[in-house]
């Protein structure tokens, strides 16, 4: 498609998105402004994906969780390799490692692949989990032949492959696919380029396999100049790394922090001290860890602000799908004890709270940790008791 003139990421988007409505090309769900959008052929276009040899040669492989890559996740799936999927807008962690049930048949395969099944069948992978991507495929609005891609302007795609290169899950040479409709292939003025801005290595459509060979370098960490407090505030995970990055001497300053005066130091007058940016978001306070007799069936979530509610931890609880058999509120202690009937009940409920926050807090998630038997009157082992008669809520 030819585009008009005065063109800008944004001009570019809205003319791909009209095209596409217009055209009729575009497929649920609707309307595909702002989206990533699906498109008829989607599947078909998906089907290039295996006869990659970058596909076949990779055990673990990122897809991005929007439908038009319903199908490349299927593909992961049914050649057994690992999937990862970003959680959505990344406010429950960086991604999730998709695990079928034992034995799932190809029709189980395909409910996986889908949002409810990435909802379902997903576990949490920390930022320790040293985990490597061998492939990213990532959704596009628009992408040229020689690489350079636009996708739907929030930026999270080119933010969570800068936060797996800060991981160390990729490098240089990982692969990036793209899987769009032959109309989204267009001529992109380079000038519209940032260095934020993730680049792709192949493009598939319902026709074509296009290998860029793009040269263009990508994203070789976090531009903390270019995210503000205001994003910083709505992903947790991007504050662990911020945290991290400081310790190792990195500059992590924000785009709306101020920079510290040069030469400033606590024997200089006040007019000429350091000029102090937003605190940090404080980090959360840990659970106990699980310790060393063995599992548990209780979860700690720790981290509860003052004012918050048993109700809103309820609803929370419901809402992920991560209910227990019962609550003990240890508001005042800023905790709470979720007791589950198994251990891999808890540990699947610690896996779907990563992240979890109330109002401003993040809250922390981890096994309660049971009491050594030695310290225990008659040597047993028993799940964690407060130091207080804890009042019971029943959810």
């Amino acid at each position: 498609m030819e585009l008009r003139t005065g063109v800008s990421k944004q001009d570019i988007r809205e003319q791909i998105w009209d095209y596409m409505e217009s055209r009729n090309l575009a497929d649920f769900p609707w309307p595909v402004h702002h989206r990533i959008p699906n498109f008829k052929g989607a599947s078909r276009a998906a089907e290039h994906l295996p006869r990659l040899q970058a596909f076949t040669m990779a055990r673990t492989i990122k897809v991005n969780p929007d439908a038009p890559q319903t199908n490349a996740r299927f593909f992961v799936l049914d050649s057994k390799k690992t999937l990862l999927v970003p959680t959505p807008r990344l406010r429950m962690g960086l991604f999730n490692k998709i695990t079928p049930p034992p034995g799932a048949t190809k029709d189980v395969l395909r409910k996986c692949a889908t949002s409810q099944g990435v909802r379902n069948y997903s576990t949490p992978v920390g930022l320790d989990s040293r985990v490597l991507v061998d492939l990213v495929v990532v959704g596009s609005v628009a992408v040229s032949e020689k690489g350079w891609r636009i996708g739907k302007g929030e930026g999270y795609a080119d933010l969570e492959y800068a936060m797996m290169v800060s991981m160390g899950a990729v490098g240089p040479e990982t692969p990036v696919v793209t899987i769009v409709h032959d109309c989204q292939v267009i001529d992109i003025p380079e000038a519209l380029l940032e260095d934020h801005d993730l680049t792709v290595d192949y493009i598939l459509t319902p026709t074509r396999v296009i290998a860029t060979g793009c040269e263009r370098p990508k994203p070789t960490g976090i531009l903390w100049s270019k995210i503000s407090w205001e994003v910083m505030g709505k992903i947790p995970v991007l504050q662990s790394l911020r945290h991290r990055e400081k310790q190792a001497g990195k500059d992590v300053t924000l785009r709306d922090e101020p920079r510290r005066l040069l030469g400033a130091s606590s024997q200089q007058p006040a007019h000429l001290s350091a000029v102090r940016g937003p605190r940090d978001p404080p980090l959360p306070e840990p659970c106990p860890a699980q310790g060393e007799d063995g599992p548990t069936g209780t979860v700690c979530v720790g981290n509860l602000p003052r004012d918050a509610r048993v109700s809103e931890l309820k609803r929370a609880l419901r809402e992920l799908g991560a209910v227990p058999q019962r609550l003990t509120w240890q508001g005042p202690r800023g905790r709470a004890l979720l007791h589950y009937q198994a251990p891999a009940s808890a540990q699947q409920a610690v896996s779907r709270l990563q992240g979890l926050r109330l109002g401003a807090a993040t809250l922390t998630v981890a096994l309660a940790r049971r009491q050594r038997a030695s310290d225990l009157p008659g040597g047993r082992v028993q799940e964690p008791q407060p130091d207080c008669r804890p009042a019971v809520a029943d959810l």
